[in-house]
């Protein structure tokens, strides 16, 4: 979370070519428009700064997407704190004391404006929040919601209708520390999701002092001790047990944010842990589904240069449409965001180098991040939420910035270009950006967005690229599999070659995305094959599926090609 400020040189680092699966296409800028006021979303995140610069304070909030009553459009849930005093006693837990510390849901109407049911839904929420997982744990249809938080976390039963019921106490969910990002994922393929928990460190409200004596800082986390995630099973009667230690994943970290893929393809699901100035940490699911920890030899717990760095945000997917997924994590300023391309062997490449991912991020600060096609020509891009953690930073270092505009990297055939001078006002807007959602809010086709800031508002970014590319969402649905197909890996084929998504509701950072897989298809109307295997182990395949629309597919009953 801290920047190791280091001194840099980046005149020798170069941009150069990615791999290309399919034939380059034209980089096209983006254009998104920020829509929030109009939308009737009027929300602004509560951080209270105090004199003993509590490291909370510099966290920010997650925000999730999901369709709450099934109508087909995106709601929005915005995460808020909470307030505390100066100084806090040890042990205190804050509590939302009035409406302007509320968590809220925003229910989007047939008009793509949003009116504020929080009240209605019984999600006001309790304490300090941190982040959001949507996902349907129970299989009833409905999606449900786990709100994370400092010194407890709440688990929300869709009743079906957006109202939810607190169900923590039953589910045995509600856990303890500094709880950051979450994943729903079914781990053991029981058709059941089960949670995986972040916890950032072991923190307290001790009068620590930081920095020089004559001017207190915010402590760097190597000076808190790291602490293991909580990860739920799914009992299926509501319940949930607690068996990080049992599956191998209670090794101590300090972590902020949670991605999932299969890197090595052999059917089971791997985790993916960013750390704070700490080893990243790579779970790998063994055959008898507990998991060991490979990040070392795999070669992504540090990074080129074989140094720790702050990891906050994270995604897992294959950029360059080789069928492998890759490794994109953020950091602070002066550290280089790191890209990791996936090399077929169990190992990674750190390419931040020769993608010219380290000339383009070398003095930003990054936070939630993720890939999608935002211009679909068949590769995914990289937008990436930013703002330094310090609000003094620019009196040590002006040439960094606490508040920073978003990033836009457009990726053609595996090269990435920095586009956002170009790509809109929205983008050019100075912002604390911490958490980033992504999804097709008004259905058009084009993913948007929505970004969260530190101690201010949320913003929509509408994404109203000009392109005649054409596209394809697929909602899942699992039956014998979990129902929002979480997992699920989907290959893609058109003339031109073909793409991969695993579907997830948890990447970046504290916050859950649309369920729904996005494809741009570029310029073929049609998807000649869509390949999806499911985590049952059932593989579907469908044949000559026109695209420019939203396709539910049901998982079969029996293994069908």
């Amino acid at each position: 979370m801290w920047a190791a400020i280091a001194a840099a040189c980046c005149s020798w680092l170069s941009a150069q070519a990615g791999s290309s699966a399919v034939g380059p296409a034209k980089t096209v800028p983006g254009h998104f428009v920020d829509i929030t006021e109009q939308s009737g979303v009027h929300f602004l995140h509560q951080a209270p700064h105090t004199s003993r610069k509590y490291l909370l304070e510099t966290m920010g909030s997650g925000v999730a997407l999901f369709d709450c009553d099934g109508d087909g459009r995106l709601d929005l849930f915005l995460v808020n704190g909470a307030p505390y005093s100066d100084p806090t006693p040890k042990g205190a837990i804050p509590q939302k004391t009035g409406p302007e510390y509320w968590n809220r849901l925003y229910h989007q109407k047939s008009d793509g404006t949003f009116e504020d049911i929080t009240e209605k839904a019984g999600l006001a929420g309790a304490g300090y929040g941190m982040g959001a997982a949507a996902a349907d744990y129970d299989n009833d249809g409905h999606e449900d919601l786990f709100v994370t938080g400092y010194g407890g976390n709440h688990l929300y039963h869709n009743n079906g209708n957006c109202t939810f019921t607190d169900v923590t106490a039953t589910a045995g969910v509600a856990g303890g520390g500094w709880s950051t990002s979450a994943a729903w994922v079914d781990l053991d393929n029981d058709g059941l999701l089960d949670l995986v928990v972040l916890r950032y460190v072991t923190w307290d409200w001790d009068d620590k002092w930081c920095g020089p004596p004559e001017n207190r800082g915010y402590c760097h986390p190597d000076v808190f001790d790291p602490i293991s995630m909580l990860v739920y099973h799914n009992d299926g009667n509501g319940h949930f047990t607690e068996e990080a230690h049992k599956l191998g994943l209670n090794k101590p970290g300090k972590a902020l944010g949670i991605a999932i893929g299969d890197y090595d393809r052999d059917g089971r699901i791997d985790l993916f842990i960013a750390n704070d100035s700490m080893p990243e940490f790579l779970f790998h699911q063994k055959k008898d589904g507990t998991f060991e920890e490979v990040g070392l030899e795999a070669a992504v717990a540090v990074d080129g240069d074989g140094r720790t760095f702050a990891g906050m945000g994270v995604d897992f997917a294959d950029y360059d449409n080789d069928g492998w997924p890759d490794l994109v994590v953020t950091t602070l300023a002066n550290q280089k965001y790191a890209l990791y391309h996936n090399e077929h062997d169990g190992t990674f490449d750190y390419t931040s180098y020769k993608t010219g991912f380290a000339r383009m991020t070398l003095l930003h600060s990054g936070w939630s991040l993720f890939f999608f096609d935002y211009d679909n020509n068949g590769w995914k891009d990289l937008l990436i939420a930013q703002g330094h953690d310090l609000d003094t930073v620019e009196k040590s270092y002006p040439q960094l910035h606490y508040r920073e505009p978003m990033m836009l990297l457009h990726n053609s055939a595996g090269k990435f270009t920095d586009v956002t001078a170009i790509s809109g006002a929205a983008l050019q807007q100075p912002w604390v950006g911490r958490g980033m959602a992504i999804g097709d809010m008004d259905n058009d086709g084009r993913v948007d967005a929505v970004v969260t800031t530190n101690g201010g508002a949320a913003h929509i970014l509408r994404n109203e690229t000009q392109t005649t590319n054409h596209w394809l969402t697929l909602r899942l649905v699992g039956h014998k599999s979990n129902r929002d197909g979480i997992g699920a890996v989907i290959q893609v084929t058109t003339g031109t070659g073909s793409q991969w998504e695993t579907v997830t509701t948890s990447s970046g950072y504290l916050s859950s995305s649309d369920p729904r897989a996005h494809f741009g298809l570029g310029s073929s109307a049609t998807a000649q094959t869509i390949e999806i295997h499911w985590p049952s182990g059932i593989v579907q395949t469908l044949r000559n599926v026109a695209g420019d629309r939203i396709l539910r597919v049901d998982e079969p009953t029996a293994g069908l090609r």
